[in-house]
């Protein structure tokens, strides 16, 4: 498959190539034009259960019927997952009441969560609440104005003149595309400090009632958590950690005619699912393509990637990655280890499985990373790292 990429064409884009006009690995990295992650933090709630339990307690409230009941539990056994964390103990969701409280519960609940991530983070890189200038906060999961991100300044005393994006609506891709935006920021403020809060507590948005098959896989995959990254631009002097990457650049792609194959249809009962069964159809079809774009805006191919941060959107959504790209089994391994503990945390999942990769198996220095995620649109958001080299 790596073959077949190095063929897509790439219309009115000029790669940076070594003399033979070939995108390789001669490719001159320009650190001004990088940010440079500092910290990666992430936060889950306190309370966790075995995916057997959740499907035992979540069974009765959603299907009644005992052909819809054998879907749902054979969902919830092939998901890949084995434990999720929730906001609430499992036995409280019998009985969420209706939007507007359970809405209150993700503005409570969110904010604890988001701090703590974003604290978590600040003392990792020995950095201050004070020392952050811009602010990039994403949730789909629950809305609120003043919006979490001003909640989560209050709570941990950051500046009032902090530059706050809070944004609604990226879905899972939110991790990667707040990435790409926090990198934009630092390129054009190189001396400052930005940091990206994702939080999600995809339980709240229960449907109870709901027998749909998308409201059945929605049950089984989503779990509830946050995180934090940390990033400074290149002439800022925070220390530097070769665990962790460099980014150096990003690339978003909508795909036509798909806007009805992932979101939520809100209404009076809060946000119902809408995911169509042909999602990884869809991004095994288009992917390639757009990842190729992004490396070879930067001389490189799909063999120079060393390590793949894919969010972890389920069983299916991985194989159709692993398919588009021609990867092997083992290139996934810190998503499918993430999916298994946490489950899918919406936009929060990227930020996971990139703690997941430098925590059991550092890239070398100066490697080549690609992180991805997709949303609702259905969006493609992709990220190039490159992890720093040894000083």
């Amino acid at each position: 498959m790596h073959g077949h990429l190095a063929l897509v064409g790439v219309a009115g884009r000029a790669s940076r190539a070594d003399a033979t006009g070939r995108a390789g690995s001669c490719t001159p990295w320009h650190d001004a034009d990088m940010s440079r992650l500092v910290a990666v933090e992430p936060a889950l709630p306190l309370t966790s259960y075995p995916q057997h339990e959740i499907t035992a307690t979540l069974g009765p409230l959603l299907a009644t019927d005992p052909g819809r009941r054998v879907l749902l539990e054979r969902l919830h056994a092939g998901a890949g997952v084995d434990r999720r964390h929730l906001a609430l103990p499992l036995a409280s969701y019998g009985d969420l009441g209706g939007f507007t409280a359970a809405n209150d519960r993700f503005i409570a609940l969110g904010t604890d969560l988001a701090a703590r991530a974003l604290d978590a983070a600040l003392t990792t890189a020995g950095l201050h609440p004070a020392d952050v200038d811009f602010l990039l906060l994403t949730s789909v999961t629950g809305i609120a104005a003043p919006s979490v991100d001003l909640l989560v300044m209050d709570r941990l005393g950051m500046r009032p003149d902090v530059r706050r994006m809070p944004s609604f609506g990226l879905g899972c891709a939110g991790g990667a595309a707040g990435l790409g935006r926090v990198h934009d920021y630092l390129v054009g403020h190189p001396g400052e400090v930005a940091a990206l809060v994702c939080v999600e507590l995809c339980s709240l948005t229960l449907q109870r009632g709901d027998d749909s098959t998308a409201n059945l896989v929605a049950s089984a995959i989503f779990g509830d958590g946050a995180a934090a990254a940390l990033l400074t631009g290149a002439d800022h002097g925070a220390r530097a950690d070769t665990d962790l990457p460099q980014v150096v650049g990003s690339r978003s792609m909508v795909l036509p005619g798909t806007q009805e194959a992932l979101g939520w249809r809100v209404g009076g009962d809060g946000f119902r699912i809408v995911l169509a069964p042909g999602l990884p159809e869809a991004i095994a079809e288009h992917l390639g393509a757009q990842v190729h774009r992004l490396l070879a805006d930067h001389g490189l191919a799909a063999s120079d990637v060393g390590t793949w941060v894919v969010h972890a959107g389920g069983p299916r959504i991985l194989d159709a990655v692993q398919s588009a790209l021609g990867l092997p089994p083992e290139a996934l391994w810190a998503s499918r280890a993430s999916l298994a503990a946490v489950g899918n945390l919406s936009s929060a999942s990227v930020l996971h499985v990139l703690r997941t990769t430098t925590d059991r198996a550092t890239p070398s220095p100066g490697s080549t990373g690609v992180l991805l995620a997709f949303g609702p649109g259905v969006s493609i958001d992709l990220v190039l790292l490159r992890w720093q080299q040894e000083r």
